[in-house]
């Protein structure tokens, strides 16, 4: 098998916003709320954060459910992992997910400021400063096979679209309309050239966007 480089429930509004402006500490996501975005996967049965028992099934559950599925590492941009801009002035963050972050792979996150490797329960953080190919290269060798997930922000997985190294993308687009911020895209139509499309609209209102490499 291919090891595949995906692009798993990344969430974008109507207008293709994908986070704010002016993050923060406190505000992962800036201006945006993303309880707006993130609804339909919060309320799954497979959400990896529920705490209690329920949620619904059906389609938006079975495409949260498969999101580790086959997955050996994952790539992110520095501003998922942290709202630190320039060089690193606190060592002592370590993301936004605690102890025990849900990623349980390699993690490369692209920066221009290296800083040592961090381990938190399962996940390795690798800091890393180079091109959006070099750094799959890392990622592809460190999943022993399995497949890369491109895990985000917005500016990331354009990186690597306009590199031409994207296999899959499910973007799922949400009923609300944002009008500024991080924008993934324009259009879904903009991808046409490079990708197969298919839409398929959930009951919880949310749309998602199936892409395949041509």
């Amino acid at each position: 098998m291919p090891q595949l480089v995906r692009v798993q429930n990344f969430n974008v509004s109507s207008d293709g916003i994908a986070a704010g402006e002016d993050q923060s500490f406190e505000r992962p996501f800036g201006h945006v709320d993303p309880e707006r975005l993130f609804a339909w996967a919060g309320a799954t049965a497979s959400w990896p954060m529920r705490t209690e028992p329920g949620g619904s099934r059906g389609l938006d559950d079975y495409l949260t459910r498969d999101d580790d599925r086959g997955i050996g590492a994952e790539i992110m941009g520095r501003n998922k992992f942290g709202p630190q801009r320039g060089p690193w002035e606190d060592l002592d963050w370590q993301g936004w997910w605690g102890d025990e972050p849900p990623f349980r792979t390699p993690v490369f996150v692209m920066t221009h400021h290296v800083r040592p490797s961090i381990t938190l329960g399962d996940t390795t953080f690798h800091f890393v400063d180079d091109d959006a190919a070099s750094v799959l290269a890392l990622a592809r060798e460190a999943a022993h096979g399995k497949g890369v997930r491109l895990g985000g922000g917005a500016t990331t997985i354009r990186q690597f679209l306009d590199a031409d190294l994207v296999d899959t993308l499910h973007v799922a687009v949400s009923p609300v309309t944002l009008g500024t911020g991080v924008r993934l895209w324009e259009s879904p139509d903009e991808l046409l050239d490079r990708f197969h499309l298919d839409v398929v609209p959930s009951p919880s209102g949310v749309v998602h966007h199936l892409f395949w490499r041509r």
